[in-house]
């Protein structure tokens, strides 16, 4: 077998070694043509062996390799991969799905209960965007989950609120209601008691000795610090304050030194919404190797899962991730663009045409105060700039009534399009009826309303976004990350270029699917098979219904 291409006499593979003791016998012949070993690579349910042939060099599907006869040698051979194979089986089964997959929360309802369903019937996980939505509306969508769904997994997403910490109670309050069994917490400065209270209320022993979590926590983190706590058990002090509130029981209080605060650690590089815009491969290790440490102090009986999520738009970047060992993976900005998302056509239009260098950062509504951003789409929206130029502001002045005239003039004809008095009265009706605290802390505080003021246009502009209000298109806040342009180079020239043809199920099943195509690429690298790039492009195709119950199963 030749070892390089210009002697190979035409041939599609090349070998840096030639190993020839090993025959393979199948029930057809092997392939030597591009399309033709493309086929084989992407029957990840058989195994492929690279062999020998007249032609040069060949590969198969199946069969098996054994030594002796007058079969073709077997250059190289790797086993069957099928995406269920990828990640933590661990994973899986504590979640009852069928993939190491998740489709993260976006807030205010876009990672909708559609979506959420979508994915269950299908074997993945997914997480309710929960967060800024109204109480009527969660439960709305927790009863459709218990009668369209029942007994399929699914995870709601609960929000760190340091400014409205009422909104987190009531959201633990029903979520504890409602029995659901998974959260997903995310943008977590610090532990709080109420997510402490709802991981421990759902402790208890069982007869033969062993711990349960009733309430599974996946914390989604992208700082070490913050990881550490989420991997340790809850902190004394929240332990005994719920103790002595009532909130959980004497068992409970006691079970909790013997479990991490989380069950999975939801690693988040470079994403949509908030974000610290860590690289992946700087950040996972780190956070992979605290694990460890941590395992190896506390000795849990099941340790900490490590999941990945940020840039992960491409089969590559999801094989990337398993590679490094990431126990499920978890992606966000490409499900906006789906059909299921709880936002507007105009919306998924603008994802669809998004480059990987179309994102930029802006101040966040809830957490405006502390100077915290997210991750936003720049194309078509003058959001990111307008919202900058908001914080700038709030930090230069110390109320509504001290902007200078022309500059409040500015804001009222081209920002808010309407006198500032009017949007605080539309404050203090929401936030009547939302949470009354936040009123009364800017009651005698001009800065403070300032502050609300603001972030009624922060709120709004997503909402209009979801809602696709055409005269606000200009000040539309779509959270997105890089992934987003990467998935559109990715799928260009496909059926899912297209946001019409973007299902999440179809987008969740190819990019595992493809990341175990790339998967088995690289471990014919590793054997010194060579494969032209035309061999190794995993392209969508529109799939059967079929293909998708099976992945299920």
């Amino acid at each position: 077998m030749p070892t390089d291409r210009s002697h190979s006499q035409g041939a599609v593979l090349s070998m840096s070694t030639t190993p020839e003791t090993l025959r393979w016998y199948g029930g057809g012949y092997p392939s030597t043509d591009p399309a033709g070993i493309q086929q084989v690579l992407a029957q990840l349910e058989q195994p492929c062996f690279i062999v020998s042939t007249a032609q040069g060099a060949g590969a198969a599907a199946g069969g098996t390799a054994a030594a002796g006869g007058d079969g073709p040698a077997v250059l190289a051979a790797v086993p069957a991969l099928p995406p269920h194979r990828l990640g933590s089986a661990a994973f899986r089964a504590a979640h009852g799905v069928r993939q190491s997959y998740m489709a993260g929360a976006m807030a205010g309802g876009i990672a909708s209960a559609d979506l959420v369903i979508a994915l269950a019937r299908h074997g993945f996980l997914a997480s309710f965007g929960a967060a800024g939505l109204l109480p009527k509306t969660i439960e709305e969508a927790l009863a459709r989950f218990a009668a369209e769904i029942p007994g399929l997994p699914y995870a709601v997403n609960l929000i760190h609120s340091p400014s409205e910490e009422r909104l987190e109670r009531e959201a633990v309050e029903l979520f504890l209601r409602h029995g659901v069994r998974c959260v997903e917490a995310s943008a977590f400065l610090g532990l709080t008691p109420h997510l402490v209270r709802y991981r421990l209320a759902g402790l208890r022993r069982e007869p033969s000795g062993r711990i349960v979590a009733g309430h599974r926590v996946i914390a989604k983190v992208s700082r070490s610090e913050t990881a550490e706590r989420f991997m340790r058990p809850a902190p004394t002090a929240m332990v005994d304050a719920l103790l002595r509130d009532g909130l959980i029981t004497p068992e409970q209080a006691q079970l909790a030194h013997h479990l991490p605060l989380a069950d999975d650690i939801t690693v988040e590089a470079d994403s949509g919404g908030h974000t610290d815009r860590r690289p992946l491969p700087a950040l996972f290790p780190v956070i992979l190797r605290l694990r460890d440490q941590i395992q190896h102090e506390h000795r849990y009986a099941t340790p900490v899962r490590v999941g990945a999520a940020g840039g992960l738009g491409t089969p590559a970047a999801v094989a990337a991730a398993f590679t490094m060992g990431a126990a499920y993976v978890v992606t966000g900005s490409v499900n906006q663009s789906c059909l299921e998302a709880g936002t507007s056509p105009a919306t998924r239009e603008l994802l669809a045409q998004a480059e990987v260098t179309d994102c930029v950062m802006a101040p966040a509504a809830d957490m405006f105060e502390m100077g915290v951003e997210l991750q936003v789409l720049r194309r078509g929206s003058m959001f990111p700039m307008r919202a900058a130029q908001l914080y700038q502001l709030y930090q230069a002045y110390d109320g509504i009534d001290a902007l200078p005239a022309a500059q409040r003039e500015r804001l009222e004809s081209q920002v808010f399009r309407r006198p500032l008095e009017d949007v605080w009265k539309e404050c203090v009706e929401y936030f009547g009826r939302r949470d009354p605290e936040q009123l009364a802390r800017a009651a005698d505080n001009p800065k403070r309303r300032m502050a609300l003021v603001f972030r009624w246009y922060l709120g709004m502009a997503s909402r209009w976004a979801v809602t696709g209000q055409r005269d606000r298109a200009a000040d539309f806040q779509i959270w997105c990350g890089p992934a987003m342009g990467s998935f559109n180079a990715w799928v260009s020239g496909s059926y899912l270029k297209t946001p019409e043809n973007r299902t999440v199920a179809d987008v969740a099943h190819h990019l595992m699917r493809g990341a175990a195509f790339h998967t088995r690429i690289a471990h014919l690298a590793t054997a010194g098979v060579t494969l032209p790039a035309s061999v190794t492009d995993y392209r969508p195709v529109p799939l059967e219904p079929a293909a998708l119950t099976e992945a299920a199963r």
